[in-house]
Protein backbone atom coordinates (compact mmCIF):
# COMPACT_ATOMS: atom_id res chain seq x y z
CA UNK A 1 0.00 0.00 0.00
CA UNK A 2 2.67 2.24 0.45
CA UNK A 3 4.48 1.39 -2.80
CA UNK A 4 1.04 2.43 -4.01
CA UNK A 5 1.01 5.51 -2.52
CA UNK A 6 4.57 6.59 -3.21
CA UNK A 7 3.49 5.59 -6.93
CA UNK A 8 0.92 7.57 -6.85
CA UNK A 9 2.54 10.81 -5.31
CA UNK A 10 5.07 10.37 -8.17
CA UNK A 11 2.75 10.84 -10.84
CA UNK A 12 1.46 13.49 -9.21
CA UNK A 13 4.74 15.49 -8.72
CA UNK A 14 5.42 14.91 -12.73
CA UNK A 15 2.11 16.30 -13.57
CA UNK A 16 2.58 19.55 -11.77
CA UNK A 17 6.39 19.88 -13.13
CA UNK A 18 5.22 19.06 -16.45
CA UNK A 19 2.59 22.03 -16.35
CA UNK A 20 4.94 24.25 -15.20
CA UNK A 21 7.52 23.09 -17.78
CA UNK A 22 4.86 23.11 -21.02
CA UNK A 23 3.60 27.19 -19.29
CA UNK A 24 7.29 27.95 -19.06
CA UNK A 25 7.60 26.79 -22.07
CA UNK A 26 4.92 29.07 -23.63
CA UNK A 27 6.07 32.04 -22.00
CA UNK A 28 9.31 31.54 -23.37
CA UNK A 29 8.51 31.30 -27.45
CA UNK A 30 6.19 34.22 -27.04
CA UNK A 31 9.01 36.55 -24.72
CA UNK A 32 11.68 35.12 -27.38
CA UNK A 33 9.82 35.63 -31.11
CA UNK A 34 8.25 39.27 -29.35
CA UNK A 35 11.66 40.62 -28.46
CA UNK A 36 12.92 39.89 -32.00
CA UNK A 37 9.61 41.80 -33.46
CA UNK A 38 9.97 44.63 -30.93
CA UNK A 39 13.40 44.75 -31.53
CA UNK A 40 11.99 46.09 -35.56
CA UNK A 41 8.97 47.54 -34.44
CA UNK A 42 8.91 50.62 -31.33
CA UNK A 43 6.85 49.52 -28.39
CA UNK A 44 5.63 52.77 -28.11
CA UNK A 45 3.99 52.77 -31.71
CA UNK A 46 2.44 49.37 -31.22
CA UNK A 47 1.04 50.40 -27.88
CA UNK A 48 -0.24 53.68 -29.40
CA UNK A 49 -0.74 53.29 -32.96
CA UNK A 50 -4.67 53.34 -34.17
CA UNK A 51 -4.02 51.55 -37.53
CA UNK A 52 -3.14 47.68 -37.34
CA UNK A 53 -2.03 46.79 -41.25
CA UNK A 54 1.22 44.59 -40.89
CA UNK A 55 -0.19 43.18 -44.24
CA UNK A 56 -0.41 45.75 -46.24
CA UNK A 57 2.18 47.78 -48.56
CA UNK A 58 1.64 50.64 -46.12
CA UNK A 59 2.61 48.79 -42.79
CA UNK A 60 1.04 50.03 -39.38
CA UNK A 61 1.48 48.13 -36.32
CA UNK A 62 -0.64 49.21 -33.82
CA UNK A 63 -2.33 46.81 -31.46
CA UNK A 64 -5.37 49.31 -30.38
CA UNK A 65 -7.56 48.38 -33.09
CA UNK A 66 -7.53 44.39 -32.20
CA UNK A 67 -7.72 45.25 -28.31
CA UNK A 68 -10.99 47.06 -28.96
CA UNK A 69 -12.20 44.72 -31.34
CA UNK A 70 -11.44 42.07 -28.90
CA UNK A 71 -12.74 44.34 -25.48
CA UNK A 72 -16.11 45.18 -27.55
CA UNK A 73 -17.01 41.41 -28.02
CA UNK A 74 -15.94 40.45 -24.64
CA UNK A 75 -18.13 43.44 -23.22
CA UNK A 76 -21.36 42.39 -25.32
CA UNK A 77 -20.74 38.58 -24.69
CA UNK A 78 -20.46 39.44 -20.12
CA UNK A 79 -23.47 41.73 -21.16
CA UNK A 80 -25.59 39.01 -21.87
CA UNK A 81 -24.04 36.00 -20.19
CA UNK A 82 -24.09 37.89 -16.68
CA UNK A 83 -27.71 38.52 -16.19
CA UNK A 84 -28.59 35.07 -17.88
CA UNK A 85 -25.95 33.14 -15.64
CA UNK A 86 -26.81 35.00 -12.52
CA UNK A 87 -30.69 34.78 -12.73
CA UNK A 88 -30.33 30.75 -13.84
CA UNK A 89 -28.07 30.22 -10.25
CA UNK A 90 -30.06 32.21 -8.49
CA UNK A 91 -32.93 30.32 -9.67
CA UNK A 92 -31.54 26.65 -9.36
CA UNK A 93 -30.54 27.42 -5.68
CA UNK A 94 -33.13 29.64 -4.13
CA UNK A 95 -36.49 28.49 -6.23
CA UNK A 96 -36.19 25.14 -7.86
CA UNK A 97 -36.96 21.61 -6.73
CA UNK A 98 -34.10 19.44 -6.13
CA UNK A 99 -34.81 17.06 -8.60
CA UNK A 100 -35.37 19.97 -11.24
CA UNK A 101 -31.83 21.42 -10.15
CA UNK A 102 -30.12 18.05 -10.51
CA UNK A 103 -31.42 18.00 -14.20
CA UNK A 104 -31.05 21.01 -15.61
CA UNK A 105 -27.60 22.00 -13.96
CA UNK A 106 -25.93 19.15 -16.46
CA UNK A 107 -27.79 20.06 -19.25
CA UNK A 108 -26.47 23.71 -19.10
CA UNK A 109 -23.23 22.18 -18.73
CA UNK A 110 -23.96 20.59 -22.49
CA UNK A 111 -23.83 24.49 -23.71
CA UNK A 112 -19.73 24.51 -22.52
CA UNK A 113 -19.34 21.05 -24.58
CA UNK A 114 -20.60 22.35 -27.94
CA UNK A 115 -17.43 22.91 -30.42
CA UNK A 116 -17.07 27.01 -30.40
CA UNK A 117 -17.20 26.34 -34.42
CA UNK A 118 -20.76 25.30 -34.51
CA UNK A 119 -21.59 28.62 -32.41
CA UNK A 120 -19.83 30.39 -34.57
CA UNK A 121 -21.57 29.41 -37.39
CA UNK A 122 -25.09 29.97 -35.98
CA UNK A 123 -23.92 33.54 -34.93
CA UNK A 124 -23.45 33.89 -38.71
CA UNK A 125 -25.92 31.64 -40.81
CA UNK A 126 -29.01 32.45 -37.50
CA UNK A 127 -28.54 35.41 -35.12
CA UNK A 128 -26.99 37.62 -37.76
CA UNK A 129 -29.87 37.49 -40.20
CA UNK A 130 -32.28 37.55 -37.29
CA UNK A 131 -30.76 40.90 -36.02
CA UNK A 132 -30.74 42.42 -39.06
CA UNK A 133 -34.79 41.61 -40.03
CA UNK A 134 -34.72 45.01 -37.44
CA UNK A 135 -31.64 46.59 -37.81
CA UNK A 136 -30.67 47.06 -41.25
CA UNK A 137 -27.68 48.73 -41.22
CA UNK A 138 -26.35 45.50 -39.54
CA UNK A 139 -23.29 44.27 -41.34
CA UNK A 140 -23.60 40.40 -42.09
CA UNK A 141 -20.07 40.25 -40.38
CA UNK A 142 -20.61 42.22 -37.16
CA UNK A 143 -19.02 41.74 -33.08
CA UNK A 144 -23.17 42.35 -31.99
CA UNK A 145 -23.63 38.70 -33.50
CA UNK A 146 -20.65 37.39 -32.31
CA UNK A 147 -20.69 38.59 -28.90
CA UNK A 148 -24.10 37.59 -28.51
CA UNK A 149 -23.47 33.81 -29.37
CA UNK A 150 -19.76 33.63 -26.90
CA UNK A 151 -22.15 35.32 -24.22
CA UNK A 152 -24.40 32.03 -24.85
CA UNK A 153 -21.37 30.06 -24.65
CA UNK A 154 -19.98 31.03 -21.33
CA UNK A 155 -23.57 31.51 -19.60
CA UNK A 156 -22.92 27.70 -18.15
CA UNK A 157 -19.48 28.77 -16.59
CA UNK A 158 -20.97 32.30 -14.55
CA UNK A 159 -24.33 30.55 -13.63
CA UNK A 160 -22.51 26.79 -12.58
CA UNK A 161 -19.45 28.64 -10.69
CA UNK A 162 -22.43 31.43 -9.26
CA UNK A 163 -24.52 28.45 -7.72
CA UNK A 164 -21.48 26.42 -6.20
CA UNK A 165 -20.72 29.81 -4.61
CA UNK A 166 -24.40 30.53 -3.52
CA UNK A 167 -24.50 27.20 -1.99
CA UNK A 168 -21.24 27.52 0.19
CA UNK A 169 -23.27 30.36 1.93
CA UNK A 170 -23.84 28.92 5.51
CA UNK A 171 -27.38 27.65 6.07
CA UNK A 172 -27.51 29.78 9.19
CA UNK A 173 -27.62 32.97 6.96
CA UNK A 174 -30.45 31.80 5.29
CA UNK A 175 -32.72 30.29 7.92
CA UNK A 176 -31.89 33.68 9.37
CA UNK A 177 -33.19 35.74 7.27
CA UNK A 178 -36.60 33.34 6.88
CA UNK A 179 -36.31 33.66 10.43
CA UNK A 180 -36.84 37.64 10.26
CA UNK A 181 -39.72 37.31 7.59
CA UNK A 182 -37.90 37.55 4.40
CA UNK A 183 -39.32 36.70 1.57
CA UNK A 184 -37.28 33.79 -0.78
CA UNK A 185 -36.62 37.23 -3.00
CA UNK A 186 -35.42 38.72 -0.45
CA UNK A 187 -33.01 36.15 0.98
CA UNK A 188 -31.49 35.62 -2.68
CA UNK A 189 -30.75 39.37 -3.39
CA UNK A 190 -30.37 40.80 0.30
CA UNK A 191 -28.44 37.89 2.06
CA UNK A 192 -27.09 35.21 -0.58
CA UNK A 193 -26.26 37.41 -3.33
CA UNK A 194 -23.69 39.37 -1.06
CA UNK A 195 -22.85 36.88 0.80
CA UNK A 196 -21.75 34.81 -2.38
CA UNK A 197 -20.16 37.77 -4.00
CA UNK A 198 -16.51 36.91 -3.77
CA UNK A 199 -17.36 33.32 -6.19
CA UNK A 200 -19.66 35.39 -8.36
CA UNK A 201 -17.35 38.33 -8.74
CA UNK A 202 -14.38 35.25 -9.61
CA UNK A 203 -16.95 33.35 -11.79
CA UNK A 204 -17.35 36.59 -14.30
CA UNK A 205 -13.73 37.41 -14.55
CA UNK A 206 -13.07 33.81 -15.29
CA UNK A 207 -16.01 34.23 -17.79
CA UNK A 208 -14.28 37.31 -19.24
CA UNK A 209 -11.31 35.53 -19.34
CA UNK A 210 -12.67 32.96 -21.68
CA UNK A 211 -14.28 35.05 -23.69
CA UNK A 212 -11.14 37.67 -24.17
CA UNK A 213 -9.48 34.20 -25.40
CA UNK A 214 -12.68 32.83 -27.50
CA UNK A 215 -11.50 32.27 -31.29
CA UNK A 216 -13.83 30.34 -33.96
CA UNK A 217 -16.80 32.12 -33.14
CA UNK A 218 -15.22 35.57 -33.35
CA UNK A 219 -13.37 34.20 -36.60
CA UNK A 220 -16.43 33.04 -38.29
CA UNK A 221 -18.93 36.16 -37.55
CA UNK A 222 -16.81 39.04 -36.18
CA UNK A 223 -15.13 39.43 -39.58
CA UNK A 224 -11.64 40.44 -40.16
CA UNK A 225 -11.23 43.99 -40.30
CA UNK A 226 -9.28 45.77 -37.60
CA UNK A 227 -10.81 49.33 -36.57
CA UNK A 228 -11.18 51.24 -33.62
CA UNK A 229 -14.34 51.34 -32.77
CA UNK A 230 -17.22 50.98 -30.21
CA UNK A 231 -19.91 50.10 -32.63
CA UNK A 232 -21.45 46.49 -32.57
CA UNK A 233 -22.51 46.80 -35.95
CA UNK A 234 -19.51 46.83 -38.17
CA UNK A 235 -16.86 44.08 -38.83
CA UNK A 236 -13.83 44.08 -36.40
CA UNK A 237 -10.96 41.79 -35.72
CA UNK A 238 -9.93 40.35 -32.52
CA UNK A 239 -6.57 39.78 -31.82
CA UNK A 240 -7.55 35.75 -31.68
CA UNK A 241 -8.75 36.19 -35.22
CA UNK A 242 -5.36 37.81 -36.49
CA UNK A 243 -3.60 34.92 -34.67
CA UNK A 244 -6.13 32.32 -36.69
CA UNK A 245 -5.43 34.87 -40.13
CA UNK A 246 -1.50 34.91 -40.16
CA UNK A 247 -1.15 31.56 -38.91
CA UNK A 248 -3.18 29.67 -41.98
CA UNK A 249 -2.08 32.58 -44.39
CA UNK A 250 0.48 32.66 -46.89
CA UNK A 251 2.97 34.75 -44.86
CA UNK A 252 6.80 33.72 -44.84
CA UNK A 253 7.93 32.06 -41.95
CA UNK A 254 10.39 33.88 -40.03
CA UNK A 255 9.29 37.47 -41.59
CA UNK A 256 8.41 40.88 -39.26
CA UNK A 257 4.85 40.23 -40.62
CA UNK A 258 4.66 36.63 -38.90
CA UNK A 259 6.47 37.70 -36.03
CA UNK A 260 2.89 39.89 -35.09
CA UNK A 261 1.27 36.95 -33.75
CA UNK A 262 3.81 36.31 -30.78
CA UNK A 263 3.36 40.35 -30.36
CA UNK A 264 -0.44 39.86 -30.46
CA UNK A 265 0.00 36.28 -29.15
CA UNK A 266 2.08 37.84 -25.85
CA UNK A 267 -0.82 40.79 -25.26
CA UNK A 268 -3.27 38.29 -24.95
CA UNK A 269 -1.43 36.13 -22.73
CA UNK A 270 -1.11 39.13 -20.68
CA UNK A 271 -4.86 39.89 -20.47
CA UNK A 272 -5.98 36.25 -19.74
CA UNK A 273 -2.33 36.07 -16.97
CA UNK A 274 -3.82 39.80 -15.15
CA UNK A 275 -7.99 38.12 -15.56
CA UNK A 276 -6.49 34.65 -13.94
CA UNK A 277 -4.34 36.81 -11.52
CA UNK A 278 -6.96 39.02 -10.03
CA UNK A 279 -9.77 36.13 -9.78
CA UNK A 280 -7.32 33.97 -7.36
CA UNK A 281 -6.15 37.00 -5.51
CA UNK A 282 -9.95 37.75 -4.91
CA UNK A 283 -10.75 34.35 -4.05
CA UNK A 284 -7.69 34.62 -1.45
CA UNK A 285 -8.47 37.60 0.04
CA UNK A 286 -12.20 36.92 0.52
CA UNK A 287 -11.01 33.19 2.00
CA UNK A 288 -8.75 35.33 4.59
CA UNK A 289 -12.06 37.71 5.39
CA UNK A 290 -13.75 35.00 6.13
CA UNK A 291 -11.71 32.01 7.70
Amino acid sequence: MRVQERIIEGLLWLSAVITIFVTVGIIWVLLSESLTFFSEVSVLDFLTDKQWTPLFAEKHFGILPLVAGTLLTTAIAISVALPIGLTIAIYLNTYAPAGFRATIKPMLEILASIPTVVYGFFALTVVTPFLQTFIPNLAGFNSLSAGIVMGIMIIPMISSLSEDAISAVPKSLREGAYGMGATRFQTAFGVLVPAASSGILVSIILAISRAVGETMIVAIAAGQQPRLTANPLVPVETITTYIVQVSLGDVPHGSLEYRTIFAAGITLFIFTFALNNLSFWIRKKYQEKYD
